[in-house]
């Protein structure tokens, strides 16, 4: 009981389940790129978040953080492309981003959001109120950050709530926001030296 069976020849058996290899069959990982978005919009998707996407990836509007210390750091705009100035701040929470960038403690600050995928769920409803009246989703009814940062951004959300992307919030609200940055080496050195002021910059063209 519990042993082995002994082969012909005297090894072990291997029980059936660890005896086969594993499968080398390599799996296709999901690509997102432009092209695959044209074919979206191409199909009539149906979703105002797909026009939206294709915006932003291909206007190439990039930015740059430029700290206090002279750290510059390069990434892509996906709000409103206007040059601001602020302290740099962070959050290290995994969801939660309407609540976050709608917080009157956050306001005159540029925002680093830690977790690698922001606007992955889109934007929800800021019409729906609680029994007193208050915002459901937010935690005010405007947005109070001064810019925003974050790793990766997910230009097609997908979710049962969603009025709008994270793109067109920020721009319908003036807010300049940059993806494709090292949130969490900004967010050690931020932790490391204490508080920082910090702008982002386009170029005069944008």
């Amino acid at each position: 009981r519990g042993r082995a069976m002994p082969r012909e020849n005297g090894s072990a058996q291997q029980p059936p389940s660890l005896a086969h290899e594993p499968s080398q069959q390599k799996r296709k990982s999901p690509v997102f790129c432009t092209e695959e978005i044209l074919r979206i919009k191409r199909a009539s998707r149906v979703g105002s978040f797909t026009g939206d996407a294709v915006d932003f990836l291909q206007s190439g509007v990039k930015g740059e953080l430029v700290l206090d210390d002279g750290t510059v750091m390069s990434g892509y705009s996906f709000g409103a492309a206007t040059s601001v100035s602020g302290e740099v701040v962070f959050n290290t929470g995994m969801v939660g981003y309407p609540e976050a960038l709608s917080d009157p403690s956050y306001r005159g600050q540029i925002l680093v959001l830690t977790y690698p995928i922001i606007g992955n769920y889109g934007v929800p409803p800021m019409e729906q109120v609680d029994e007193n009246g208050l915002p459901l989703f937010f935690e005010s009814n405007s947005v109070h950050i001064t810019a925003l940062i974050v790793c990766d951004y997910s230009a097609e959300p997908c979710h049962w709530n969603l009025t709008m992307t994270l793109s067109a919030w920020l721009k319908k609200h003036n807010v300049p926001a940059l993806f494709g940055l090292d949130t969490r080496a900004l967010t050690k050195r931020i932790r490391d030296r204490g508080a920082m002021l910090g702008k982002l910059v386009f170029a005069p063209d944008t």
